[in-house]
């Protein structure tokens, strides 16, 4: 898959595509990246990408020209890239506060994409023109504000690197994720490692038993407990669903959590 990343500093990314464990991914070109800086095809000695709002207030808008040339010079890299007379025009999404939360039934659909291009705002927004007539999809992270979107871009492209096929050490690693569909959409449960006993802590038992189905009943009923403890309306919907068994509605009764 492509991304092509529209930003006015592109050189954030620099380390971000090169550490941990999903580098693999880029470097591969299993997740193709590709910067872009508008201000390449800005014109005047300045380079010039924003301007001052019609209607005043504060701050600064991107403008639509820059914009477009870049998008235009994406579009057709790709094409040539793509080597077919007949490509269909990639997705841009834009990052922004009314767009769809980043959860992660969002992150696997883009992530079993062939990729999109990624639109990263600053200053005080985008001239809604350019966002009327090029921009497909709106993302947001949460109801908070950043400084521009390039934050918002590397946690996309993270989240769905880690679900590429050979990029994390176990294959199976990404499925015990937190609202993973393999863990019925519930939280993780804790975690423990060497040393047995550490500052008078020691280790559940269960986890030391080496009895597999006992080890799954544990981790099971710690993810009932903490989605119960923390994300209710997370266990509401596993309900909901019907994926919560007699057992799962025994520990919850059992201690004290069942709605």
């Amino acid at each position: 898959m492509r991304f092509d990343i529209i930003t006015l500093f592109p050189e954030l990314f620099a380390p971000f595509l090169e550490v941990g464990v999903t580098r693999r991914a880029y470097s591969s070109g299993q997740v193709d990246v590709h910067l872009w800086n508008p201000r390449d095809w800005a014109e005047g000695n300045y380079r010039r990408v924003d301007d001052r709002p019609f209607g005043g207030g504060p701050g600064m808008v991107m403008m639509a020209e820059p914009l477009q040339h870049c998008l235009e010079a994406i579009r057709a890299a790709r094409i040539e890239a793509d080597e077919k007379e007949q490509v269909e025009p990639a997705p841009l999404i834009l990052f922004s506060p009314i767009g769809t939360t980043l959860k992660h039934a969002v992150v696997a659909e883009w992530a079993e994409s062939s990729g999109a291009i990624l639109l990263c705002g600053r200053y005080e927004g985008i001239d809604q023109r350019f966002i009327d007539t090029h921009v497909t999809h709106q993302l947001s992270l949460g109801d908070f504000v950043l400084s521009g979107g390039e934050l918002a871009a590397m946690v996309l492209l993270d989240s769905l690197a880690r679900l590429q096929p050979g990029v994390l050490n176990d294959e199976g690693s990404f499925q015990q994720d937190s609202f993973n569909p393999a863990l019925d959409g519930l939280l993780d449960c804790p975690h423990y490692t060497r040393p047995e006993v550490w500052n008078g802590q020691e280790v559940p038992s269960e986890l030391l038993s080496g009895h597999h189905a006992n080890i799954d009943r544990w981790r099971r009923d710690q993810r009932l407990r903490i989605t119960q403890q923390h994300r209710p309306e997370l266990l509401d919907q596993a309900r909901q669903q019907g994926l919560l068994n007699a057992k799962d509605e025994g520990f919850l009764a059992k201690t004290g959590t069942r709605l």
